[in-house]
This record gives C-alpha cells, sequence and structure tokens, in this order.
C-alpha cells in the first residue's frame, strides 16, 4: 500500500482497533499483553496503540497482522476505507446483566407501605431478617456489577497494591494500625452466647474491641485461610474503626446433608431489624476489602492475564481458590460473570450474578426439584478433585443463553464438602465479536434438545466459541468448548430436554 494511502486510512483503522478493542472490554495494556503472547518483537506498546487509535502512527504489516490475530480479523479488514459505526458495547441492561421489574404502581412501593409490607412477608414465608438482609446487599452488588472503586482505593492504601502480600506483612499492618492479635483453641458456651453463634459452630475468628484480633488456632495450619481472616479484620478497623459491630467469621461443623442453617443464630424473629443492614453491609464490605488487600486490582488482573484465567492462580499468591474466584468477577474486564459456593445440601454460600443467571436454587430455602444437569451439582455428586469446566444452554426469558463455568471441589476449615464455581455469559461476547448470539445459542440448543440434552457442538459453534474464548484469554471456556455442551434449566418442572429428565 502506497503512504498517501496509509495516512488516509490510518484514522478509519484506528477507528476500528479502538472500537474493537471496547467491544471486547479490553485496556490499551490488555491489547498490548495480548499482542506479546503471539510476537513480541511486533507487538505495539500501550502509548503506540493510543497513538493508532487516534490515526497518529499506522501499524506495520507485522503489528496489524498481531493485532488481527488478537481479534480474530482478517487483516484485509482493517485496510479497507468503510468506517465503523458507533461503537457497540454490550450493556448489562440488554445483555446478560441482572433485571428488575417496573415498581408500579409507585404508590404501592412507598417507603411507608414497604415498612409495613416487609415484616409481614418476611414472616410469612419464614426467611429471616438476616437473609433478607443479605439478599438487599446481593442485588447491590450485582446492580454494580462487582465494582465498589472506594473499598478498592481502601485497599490499596493499605496494602500498596503489593502482591503477593506475605502473612508477615499483615501482621505489620495490624500493628500499624493498633491492632493485636492472639489466639483461642475452643470457645467456651459463655464466649459463644456472647458472639451470637450457635452451639457447636466453628468459630474462625472474631473482633474484640477496640482493637483485638482473636483467631482459632487451627488457621496457622491453613496461612491462606490466616491472611484472609486477617485482611477482613484489617478492613474493619479501617472502614469501621474497630467499633465491634461486626459478625464473627464461622463455619457450620454440622452436616449439611440435611440443609445448612445460618451459623448465626437467627431463630428469634424474622422481623427485619435494623442491625441486620448494618451486620450484613459490614460482612460484605469487609469481604471485599479483604479479597481487593490481598488481590489489589491491577497486579492481579495481570496475573489472570498472564494465566489465562485459570482458577488455581490463586496458588501463585498463596490465597485461597475462593477469594480469586470472586476476585475475577471484580477486576476482569469482562463483566458478565456469576459466582456460587455450594454445599452438598443444595444450598449456596454466597452467590453473585452480573450476568443475571437464574439461580438454580437459593441461600433462603432448599428447592425439592433442582435441575441436576447444572455443572455444580455434577460437582457435588462426584469425587473429582481437579477443576471441571461445562458449557452449558439454558432458556432466559424469550431467549437462549450459552454460559461456561468452571467449579472445584474443596473443603472448608470445618471439613465439609463445598463446590466453588466461577462462570460466564457468553453471549456478549459472540455481540461484540458481530455474530448474532441470539442465532448461535438457539442454534445450539436445538442441536442438544434433539439429541437428549447433551450434544458435541458443532464445527461451525465450536469456531465462533472459540474465538471468543482467545479474545477473553480464559482458557476454560476452551475446555469447555471440547466437552458436550449441557441443556440446564432452574427447575426440573421446566426441563426443555426430550424426554424431560423429570420422566
Amino acid at each position: 500500500m502506497k503512504k498517501s494511502n496509509l495516512i488516509r486510512n490510518a484514522h478509519f483503522l484506528g477507528t476500528k482497533v479502538r472500537n474493537l478493542r471496547k467491544r471486547n472490554n479490553l485496556t490499551m495494556e490488555d491489547l498490548s499483553s495480548r499482542c506479546m503472547k503471539i510476537d513480541v518483537e511486533s507487538s505495539p506498546s500501550v502509548s503506540y496503540i493510543s497513538m493508532i487509535e487516534r490515526g497518529k502512527r499506522y501499524p506495520s504489516e507485522s503489528m496489524l497482522a498481531v493485532i488481527a490475530q488478537v481479534f480474530e480479523k482478517d487483516v484485509q479488514w482493517f485496510l479497507n476505507d468503510v468506517p465503523e459505526g458507533d461503537e457497540v458495547i454490550p450493556d448489562k441492561g440488554r445483555s446478560g446483566g441482572i433485571r428488575g421489574i417496573a415498581l408500579e404502581p409507585s404508590f404501592l412501593f412507598s417507603e411507608d407501605i414497604l415498612q409495613i409490607a416487609i415484616p409481614e412477608m418476611l414472616s410469612q414465608t419464614g426467611v429471616s431478617g438476616r437473609q433478607f438482609a443479605q439478599l438487599l446487599i446481593r442485588a447491590h452488588q450485582e446492580n454494580n456489577q462487582n465494582h465498589f472503586p472506594e473499598l478498592e482505593r481502601a485497599a490499596e492504601d493499605v496494602g500498596k497494591k503489593q502482591m503477593p502480600i506475605r502473612l508477615d506483612d499483615l501482621f505489620s499492618i495490624c500493628k500499624q494500625l493498633g491492632m493485636s492479635v492472639k489466639y483461642f483453641k475452643k470457645l467456651s458456651a459463655t464466649e459463644e452466647r456472647e458472639l451470637g453463634v450457635r452451639a457447636g459452630t466453628f468459630v474462625r475468628s472474631f473482633f474484640k474491641t477496640p482493637g483485638t484480633v482473636m483467631l482459632n488456632k487451627m488457621l496457622e495450619q491453613q496461612p491462606a485461610r490466616l491472611k484472609y481472616d486477617l485482611a477482613v479484620h484489617i478492613a474493619h478497623m479501617v472502614l469501621h474503626n474497630g467499633d465491634g459491630i461486626k459478625n464473627p467469621m464461622t463455619a457450620d461443623r454440622r452436616s449439611r446433608s440435611a440443609g445448612r442453617a445460618d451459623a448465626l443464630d437467627v431463630s428469634q424473629s424474622n422481623a427485619l431489624e435494623a442491625q441486620d443492614i448494618v451486620h450484613a453491609w459490614r460482612d460484605f464490605e469487609c469481604s471485599f476489602f479483604a479479597g481487593a488487600l490481598l488481590c489489589p486490582k491491577v497486579p492481579f488482573r495481570r496475573l489472570l492475564e498472564q494465566n489465562a484465567h485459570e482458577i488455581s492462580v490463586g496458588g501463585l499468591i498463596d490465597v485461597s481458590r475462593s477469594v480469586a474466584m470472586r476476585r475475577m468477577t471484580a477486576v476482569s474486564n469482562y463483566p458478565y460473570w456469576h459466582y456460587f459456593d455450594a454445599y452438598a445440601a443444595g444450598k449456596l454460600n454466597a452467590v453473585y450474578r452480573g450476568n443475571g443467571i437464574p439461580l438454580p436454587w437459593g441461600n433462603m430455602r432448599q428447592v425439592s426439584d433442582p435441575c441436576n444437569h447444572w455443572a455444580v451439582f455434577r460437582m457435588l455428586s462426584s469425587d473429582i478433585s481437579e477443576s471441571s469446566a461445562q458449557i452449558s444452554l439454558m432458556k432466559v426469558g424469550d431467549a437462549t443463553r450459552i454460559y461456561c463455568c468452571e467449579s472445584v471441589n474443596v473443603h472448608d476449615i470445618a471439613g465439609n464438602a463445598e463446590v466453588l464455581c466461577a462462570g460466564i455469559d457468553i453471549n456478549p461476547a459472540l455481540d461484540a465479536q458481530g455474530k448474532n448470539a441470539a442465532d448461535i445459542a438457539a442454534a445450539l440448543m436445538d442441536v442438544c434438545v434433539k439429541q437428549g440434552g447433551n450434544a458435541e457442538i458443532p464445527g461451525t459453534i465450536k469456531k465462533d466459541l472459540s474465538s471468543v474464548a482467545r479474545i477473553l484469554n480464559i482458557a476454560w471456556l476452551q475446555r469447555g468448548i471440547e466437552k458436550e455442551a449441557r441443556v440446564i434449566c432452574p427447575r426440573r418442572g421446566a426441563c426443555p430436554r426430550q424426554p424431560c429428565c423429570q420422566q
């Protein structure tokens, strides 16, 4: 191409690169690092990408070939002088985010009416005030798609974005904040009552005002969990000046086969008290702060990029898989994530649905007809210790969505088996690539239903999904594509399989 043509087309090419990058939720740094994985010599720097996007520089043939490979595009697509349209960035309101309902007529949802109706609803449904408070917090978390910059900054101010942060570093931070650390072996019945925990509950740690962190001595044998508990209590001191209004950190010693009760004693009342909201919010704040302290956003995002979002990445910085998987949903540039922490009782201990995926069950009651084809259900009934990826198809409203998740079997500190599951909604990523996600999902659903609910992914669809896996840089998505796709549903009564899996 003549130099004059290169200059004339620089603006069009820059616009296309910028739009592609934003559609795929990549920063310039992300794009530069993706290019380096393909060809270090021909990769553009962050500043050079900025100049390309502004039409100030035109990439060499080898550099453009690398950029084209990242976005799964033909080089010639960048070279024509047909300008791109408006930037297309999937938004959570129409592509995979959580959804709400219009509160109409509005007078029925006034503060006065809700204050009367909510306690009655809790009483009739048997939902505790604390459970309802946790639901409110989760809705707030999902509405913000796990973005809480104030908490991120507070954690970074304390930890200075250090990663990995060592156990000794956390002890030093405690000392700087005027906190002392003590260990206990077993709490007396009186101490359990004072903490408000049920008899037999395993207490990991608790905060004793004005500034003492009480740690179960068993945590000394599990450094990753010890680091997390310390980080949570550091959060309480930083955010709330260690005022003592903080739930203890617990695990239930009892078998979860009959259903997991809240480790805190919530049997007194179904009324929603102000303290329920305060405790639920503080639990969330401190947990989020702890994750940001142990896995600071920018360094952890780079680590995820380097390791293709493998859930084992937590081991590289000595944090638990639970912390690492939850932080994925907060630091990833791709916003359409979900996270489940499930016990064998069929109840969720933790839930995050930034992609709006319907729940297979809830944390308030055990359902009688869960769909057994969810990956998290299948892992609960297996002895697999390594991780497992699954492509799932589900009808959500009038549309079919494609999800992929990675699940792993672990044990909590009390020895209870649990499954951790992190996943994404693939539809927005397909749309960002200019594909018709709705048609692809419907076609794959049709193939699966015709084969009884599970099917190998057809070649053309596999190619589209593989392209997304490479762009998102998620290794377990690629592994899931190589397996059979599965039809799932929120309840077996709505099973689209032929024959229905209830039969």
